[in-house]
């Protein structure tokens, strides 16, 4: 199937993300929440079993370690982490224990995570299984495919479409490629999902957002409670929402021209770069090349023109507010 057709199933009708290389840990043990709420930005301690948030763990600076997906079950609360960063994570985790009843675990080899994305998500959510989980992000209830237990997880909308992620066991999970299979439910590739996302203006960890990166300097609200109390980075995070600004803030380009510029081109002004493309596609919404950006606060306002340098040339832009404008 082409890159345009899968697009067309996500932004009409309904497609599936694999999602098998995310990490799941799992926290067990009496002190787990109130654990995990003195160390995430969002709130946890006040989730109740089936509610679920997307947080970030900040260093004492304020600087984004990891994005997480927290969701509470009756008996322990699961962290998913982006890929390759389960261990690294459950590290950092431990790292704050001390004589907390808290027992952290690595289950990512236990699970498969797989992601319905589109209009129709709900309703083949539905006739998969049964049942559709609540519609407020991140909240879950438990359900079968087949005999397969698995649990459906309202996503956050990272496409800017209804999400259904479907966490099954790891053995299950080519059981429950046959049935999406069955179901006429294709795989969204990368491409399509790429245009998608950048489109929905949702930065991904490990691409448009690292350690280097300020959490105020990307879109946040989803990920924060002013409201919770204590955790490392909150005291710069209410800094800046106090007293000041950042120096630089996440935008949209769209890019005259049809070249798709690299992760790490250039954005320049008047001749100066003031800032860096993190991500970039061929959009099948615009039919042009749209980025995102980390852009100097000074020429982060949409509509600003500006360029960005890919080969040896300047190619025209212009900053947009995120999402993008369909």
């Amino acid at each position: 199937m082409a890159p345009s057709d899968e697009y067309a199933l996500v932004r009409r009708q309904v497609g599936f993300l694999d999602r098998t290389d995310f990490g799941v840990l799992e926290l067990t043990g009496r002190d787990r929440a109130t654990f995990l709420h003195a160390l995430l930005s969002n709130e946890i301690k006040a989730l109740t079993q089936g509610q679920g948030c997307a947080a970030t763990l900040l260093d004492v600076h304020g600087k984004v370690q990891v994005v997480l997906y927290v969701w509470v079950a009756d008996d322990r609360i699961f962290v998913v982490t982006p890929p390759a960063m389960a261990a690294k994570t459950a590290e950092a985790l431990d790292h704050y224990l001390f004589s907390e009843k808290v027992a952290i675990e690595d289950v990512s080899r236990e699970h498969g995570l797989f992601v319905l994305v589109g209009p129709r998500a709900g309703e083949t959510s539905e006739r998969l299984t049964g049942v559709r989980p609540p519609e407020k992000p991140w909240s879950h209830v438990v359900a079968k495919v087949g005999d397969a237990p698995v649990r459906l997880v309202s996503g956050g909308g990272e496409t800017g479409e209804t999400e259904v992620w479907i966490m099954a066991g790891a053995a299950e999970a080519s059981k429950l490629r046959a049935a999406l299979a069955g179901a006429n439910v294709p795989p969204i590739g990368p491409e399509a999902f790429e245009s998608a996302r950048i489109e929905a203006g949702t930065p991904v960890f490990g691409h448009d957002v690292d350690e280097s990166v300020l959490l105020p300097e990307i879109p946040f609200e989803n990920l924060l409670s002013y409201t919770k109390g204590c955790y490392p980075g909150q005291e710069v995070v209410v800094r800046i929402r106090d007293r000041g600004h950042v120096n630089r803030e996440l935008r949209g380009l769209v890019l005259e021209g049809d070249q798709v510029p690299p992760q790490g081109a250039e954005v320049v002004a008047d001749g100066a770069a003031i800032g860096k493309v993190t991500s970039a596609v061929q959009s099948l919404g615009l039919s042009r090349p749209i980025a995102l950006a980390f852009v100097r606060r000074q020429h982060a306002e949409p509509g600003t023109r500006v360029a960005v340098r890919v080969g040896g040339a300047t190619v025209a832009a212009t900053v947009s507010a995120l999402p993008f404008a369909r």
